[in-house]
């Protein structure tokens, strides 16, 4: 249970997808002007993550290996991706439209997100158990959420500050997101 645990902080603070890895960074810049649109998306992105990760090893452990197709990996994980944020798109689109317009063409694009990609592809490569491969996409979605949250309240606030006009928007926004990256790489220290 401490090594799930383990694993779970270790995605979500040390090996941050977004702040350390720079994975994902895509919606991180597109969704994050909006703290209700940076959590929806975050759970969206956690949502794929965990669902992919788990089909992803069961296919893996019981179709791949087996036959000894491992090459086919990044096909099949692409497509495990690209199903279900085809189910999150229809159910955001039914539930909520005006969610589903303020994320626009960043849903789709959590298809070719490389943070999801890449939490399967750790999985793959780390040969971790389907537990522990839960614990890590989790924390990697925990630490996607984290990570658009903390940045969207950032520029929320620079939105109403007093900011040079030549650093207005995207400028401003990379500096933010330098300096908040800066400050994860402090989790590194706690040996996990």
């Amino acid at each position: 249970m401490n090594e799930l645990l383990a694993l779970f902080i270790n995605y979500a603070l040390v090996k941050n997808f977004i702040l350390i890895m720079f994975l994902g960074l895509c919606p991180f810049f597109g969704v994050s002007k909006r703290l209700g649109d940076a959590l929806s998306m975050g759970i969206a992105v956690t949502f794929v993550m965990l669902s992919s990760s788990v089909i992803t090893w069961l296919i893996t452990h019981f179709l791949l290996i087996p036959f000894k197709i491992q090459y086919m990996e990044i096909v099949v994980f692409i497509l495990v991706i690209a199903s279900f944020v085809q189910l999150i798109e229809m159910i955001i689109r039914k539930r909520s439209v005006s969610l589903y317009r303020a994320l626009g063409i960043y849903l789709p694009l959590i298809t070719t997100n490389c943070a999801v990609l890449g939490i399967a592809e750790i999985s793959f490569r780390g040969g971790f158990s389907l537990l522990e491969s839960v614990a890590s996409s989790l924390g990697a979605g925990v630490g996607f959420i984290l990570a658009l949250a903390i940045m969207s309240g950032m520029r929320e606030r620079l939105e109403i500050s007093d900011v040079p006009e030549s650093f207005e928007g995207l400028p401003i926004a990379f500096i933010t997101a330098s300096l908040l990256s800066l400050s994860f790489i402090v989790f590194r220290g706690i040996g996990l």
